[in-house]
């Protein structure tokens, strides 16, 4: 998702530090349809209809935020925010109108809208959950820290919004003059929009001078709590026609719908690589001399000097992982899409990583290793964010059927049971590595291979999915970020690449992949499902759809993550 640069005041720090879930308010059918240009007119009708009570409780709320402010030219700029939205509910007619569509009637108000509605009432009167402000507001300090609350509970809605069509108007065709909300998001992503979202936020940079670190803290649970409100009252908006999101929802449960979802895990589930962590582990906890006094080979080795070794083994895998990436791509690039040729190119890369895994088997490094000190090492691995949220979403959903499955070149399998296990039931996720041979709790140095080629990876997704049953609907998604996960990503009916790593897309390109953001391609396919009539992740042969983050996948596959 794009960055939009909001100044650096706290308004600025917030939305930084919360835009990450604009995604569940993107990722919702309402805005993929919405996007796409096929959202029913029924559907948008019940949203503008919605919209006109957040348009009464901002104006409500500026007005009583107008009481509070105890300068002259805070009180100016909030009566100025009120007269803008006034002026929009008086020409609220009008406008929607002028973008194409008839009145909506009058709707009774849903639960999300009403939750909002009331937050902001709230928050505006001072009866703020968990802040003890008095039931008469008397001095003016205490009034004007309820005005900076009140644009704090204020300030995201606004921004978000911006934010977000810009997204949308980015992927739309400036010329097109088909697209039937066109006129809609260019309302939004207009300078006059984004100069309101700007004035909200430089007057809550104003207002929150004064206050004290833990009035500070008051206003970023507002806004979080706003944001929150916001992806629960676009994620409840009816939609009555077939939407691509959230994935789970496009399974039918009475055909035995089922989803599998394969991950790679080094730097996809993981912030670093396991290969460093677990030559860490043998070098700090290098064994001491025997019992009966003799000394192991190992033993004998100091820390320094394994160091020295890891570090030798490191820069020799880089360089041969260069070499390898060099030869392949100074080839003539694919016109179309080639499967044959990259699995021959990819050829080079299994006899590579089967040498650099030999290589660190010979020099003993991975020897003497302790079982515990592994699983406390996979326990305090840092995930990625969101990753480990998502799982847990996974694993726990009742009215989902769905199997997770880790396939990765990871020496260990310990390590990922034990990084993973703080997602739920270590049982119910299903990991597919090397392992590191033992003796007595204590590694021999050995590895026992199983996965170390995209070849070998694709062989352990094949015969997972041939084992599965064979009735009922079936989607499998696949979410990695390495040259090894290539063959994976482009077998699953959904192949998405976590992360921007310049390797994975050279050689993707050289051999006719394309590379697509996810929500650019769900529109796409959004779009696709009403021209065509049909869903089929299929149809796209050699495309592959990129995130940034995990949060992406929890949107587009599970909705909401509240």
């Amino acid at each position: 998702m794009g960055g939009m640069d909001v100044g650096g005041g706290i308004a600025g720090k917030l939305w930084n530090k919360f835009r990450s879930e604009s995604v569940f308010v993107n990722y919702t059918p309402f805005f993929v349809c919405l996007a796409a240009g096929n959202l029913s007119a029924d559907s948008f009708h019940h949203y503008i209809s919605q919209h006109v009570h957040l348009l009464n409780a901002f104006a409500h709320a500026y007005e009583l935020a107008e009481e509070c402010a105890d300068d002259d030219e805070d009180k100016k700029a909030i009566r100025n925010l009120r007269k803008y939205v006034q002026a929009k509910l008086k020409s609220h007619d009008s406008l929607v109108r002028e973008w194409g569509f008839e009145l909506p009637e009058e709707r009774s108000l849903t639960n999300a809208t009403v939750k909002y509605t009331d937050f902001l009432s709230a928050t505006a009167s001072g009866r703020i959950e968990g802040e003890r402000v008095p039931g008469k507001l008397a001095t003016p300090f205490e009034k004007t820290k309820v005005a900076a609350y009140t644009l704090g509970a204020i300030a995201p809605c606004m921004r978000l919004f911006a934010f977000i069509n810009k997204e949308i108007q980015a992927l739309l065709d400036p010329n097109d003059s088909t697209h039937i909300y066109k006129k809609w998001i260019d309302h939004y992503c207009s300078e006059n929009f984004e100069a309101y979202a700007f004035r909200i936020e430089e007057l809550l940079d104003t207002l929150s001078i004064s206050l004290t670190g833990e009035e500070l803290d008051v206003i970023e649970k507002l806004y979080h709590q706003s944001m929150r409100l916001e992806v629960d009252f676009f994620s409840s908006q009816p939609i009555i026609q077939e939407a691509v999101v959230p994935l789970s929802c496009t399974l039918d449960p009475a055909v035995g719908g089922e989803l599998s979802i394969f991950c790679d895990f080094d730097l996809t589930c993981t912030a670093f690589d396991s290969s460093a962590i677990l030559a860490e582990i043998a070098i700090i906890t290098r064994p001491k001399a025997d019992p009966d006094g003799s000394e192991t080979q190992l033993a004998r080795i100091s820390s320094a000097d394994l160091r020295s070794t890891w570090d030798a083994l490191s820069a020799q895998y880089t360089e041969e992982f260069e070499q390898c990436v060099e030869s392949i791509t100074t080839t003539k690039t694919a016109e179309t899409f080639s499967y044959e040729g990259l699995c021959e190119a990819l050829e080079q890369f299994a006899h590579f990583e089967k040498a650099a895994n030999s290589r660190v088997v010979q020099s003993g490094v991975l020897k003497g290793l302790n079982q515990e000190d592994i699983k406390r090492a996979g326990q305090r691995l840092i995930l990625q964010d969101g990753c480990k949220g998502f799982i847990q979403k996974i694993m726990k959903n009742e009215n989902l059927t769905a199997a997770i499955h880790v396939l990765s070149y990871c020496w260990c399998g310990d390590l990922i049971r034990s990084a993973l296990s703080s997602a739920g039931d270590v049982k119910a996720l299903n990991v597919h590595s090397n392992e590191l041979s033992c003796e007595d709790s204590t590694t021999t140095g050995e590895i026992i291979k199983k996965l170390e080629s995209p070849m070998e990876k694709l062989q352990a997704f094949n015969n997972i999915l041939n084992n599965r049953d064979k009735d009922g609907q079936h989607l499998t998604v696949y979410i990695g970020g390495s040259v090894g996960d290539l063959l994976c990503l482009l077998e699953a009916d959904i192949g998405i690449v976590m992360g921007s790593s310049p390797t994975l897309r050279r050689l993707g390109e050289q051999f006719g992949i394309s590379f697509v953001p996810l929500f650019s391609g769900l529109v796409a396919k959004q779009r696709e499902v009403v021209e065509v009539g049909s869903s089929n992740w299929k149809r796209l042969s050699g495309t592959l759809y990129t995130v940034s983050s995990w949060d992406e996948i929890h949107a587009f596959i599970l909705g909401s993550s509240s």
